[in-house]
C-alpha cells in the first residue's frame, strides 16, 4: 500500500499561498514522500493555478486534485488546465474530480445539484477524448463538449473519481483510475468501495489492476488520545452533517468523524494502517491534524517508516 499525504491550501499558513505550497512540496519530497493529494475549497486559491507554479519549482514529488468540482468548470476548460498543468511539470500531476454538495452548487454557484451519475459520465464524455489528445463530440443534456485542444507534448493526467455510491463508484471503475474517499472506514472500503470499484472495471473489460482505491483519513499519532480525539471532533465536524459522508460514517458505524480518525501511539496506528491495507485499498492518504509542528512531525516518521519505499 503506498503512503501518501495530504495538503489543504488554507491549511499552510497566511502568507503566499503559493510559497507556502513550493515550501510544503520541499519537505515532504525531501522527507521521502512521493506524492500529495490536495484539496480544493470553494473559497480558497484556485489550486491547479497554485501548483503550476510550486510543480515547475520543486521537482520529483507527484500531486493529485482531491477533488476539483466539476459543476462550475466545463470539460475543456478543465483538460486545458490540467494538461497545462502537467506540461509544467513534465507529467507529474493526477486529476481527482468530484460532485461536491448541494450546499456549494446550489447555495454558492447556483447550478443545480441533480443527475450525477448522467452529469459525471457527460463530462467524462468530454473530457476524458481532449485529455487524450483527442477531439470531443459529446452532446448531452447536462452538458455538452466539442472540438479539440492544441497542447503539444502535455502528458496525459490519470483521472480519479471521488466516488462513494454504488452508481459512481461503478462509473469510475468502467472509465477512470479509481477512485478517491474520504472520512471512510475500513469496513466499507472492503465490503463496498473495492469490490464495486474492481467489478466494474472487470466487466467493463478492464485488466486487473486497471483501477485503483485511494483513501484519506485523518491521522495523529499522539500519547493524548482524548486530546486528539475531540480536536478532530471538532475540527471534521462538518462531515458528519454532509449526507453522502453522514452515510458512509453510519455503514461504517461511526458516531462521528472523530471515530474515522487514526489516532494512538505508533503500535496502535500501525494496527489501524494494516486494517486499511487489508481492506483493499492501493493507496493511503494520510492528512495530519496534530495542532503542533512536532505532533505533525511525529506523525510523519511513523508513515515513512510504515512505507519506506514511498
Amino acid at each position: 500500500m503506498q503512503i501518501s499525504m495530504f495538503g489543504q491550501l488554507s491549511g499552510l499558513g497566511d502568507g503566499s499561498p503559493i510559497d507556502a505550497t513550493v515550501e510544503f512540496l520541499t519537505l515532504l519530497r525531501d522527507e521521502g514522500f512521493g506524492r500529495v493529494w490536495m484539496s480544493q475549497l470553494p473559497y480558497e486559491p484556485d489550486l491547479l493555478t497554485v501548483l503550476a507554479v510550486a510543480l515547475h519549482e520543486v521537482d520529483r514529488i507527484e500531486v493529485a486534485s482531491g477533488v476539483v468540482p466539476i459543476q462550475n468548470v466545463h470539460p475543456m476548460l478543465m483538460a486545458q488546465r490540467a494538461l497545462t498543468l502537467n506540461l509544467a511539470c513534465g507529467g507529474r500531476f493526477l486529476l481527482g474530480l468530484g460532485m461536491t454538495h448541494a450546499a456549494v452548487t446550489e447555495g454558492m454557484w447556483g447550478i443545480p445539484w441533480d443527475k450525477p451519475v448522467r452529469r459525471l459520465g457527460e463530462y467524462l464524455d468530454g473530457l476524458l477524448p481532449l485529455l487524450a489528445g483527442e477531439a470531443a463530440d459529446a452532446p448531452g443534456q447536462t452538458v455538452t463538449t466539442r472540438g479539440a485542444l492544441m497542447i503539444p507534448g502535455a502528458p496525459r493526467p490519470d483521472v480519479y473519481i471521488a466516488a462513494l455510491g454504488p452508481q459512481l463508484l461503478r462509473l469510475a471503475g468502467r472509465r477512470t483510475s479509481g477512485t478517491c474517499t474520504w472520512m471512510t472506514g475500513p469496513q466499507t472500503l472492503r465490503g463496498h468501495v473495492s469490490p464495486t470499484l474492481r467489478q466494474a472495471a472487470a466487466d467493463a473489460g478492464r485488466p486487473e489492476g486497471a483501477v485503483r482505491v485511494v483513501a484519506a483519513l485523518p491521522v495523529a499519532v499522539t500519547d493524548d488520545v482524548d486530546g486528539a480525539r475531540g480536536q478532530a471532533a471538532e475540527q471534521f465536524a462538518v462531515y458528519g452533517t454532509l449526507p453522502s459522508y453522514r452515510a458512509m460514517l453510519e455503514r461504517e458505524g461511526y458516531d462521528g468523524p472523530a471515530d474515522a480518525a487514526i489516532i494512538g501511539d505508533e503500535a496502535t496506528v500501525r494496527d489501524r494502517l494494516d486494517e486499511v491495507r487489508a481492506a483493499g485499498v492501493d493507496e493511503f492518504v494520510a492528512a495530519p491534524f496534530d495542532s503542533s509542528p512536532e505532533g505533525r512531525a511525529r506523525t510523519r516518521a511513523l508513515l515513512r517508516d510504515y512505507a519506506p519505499d514511498n
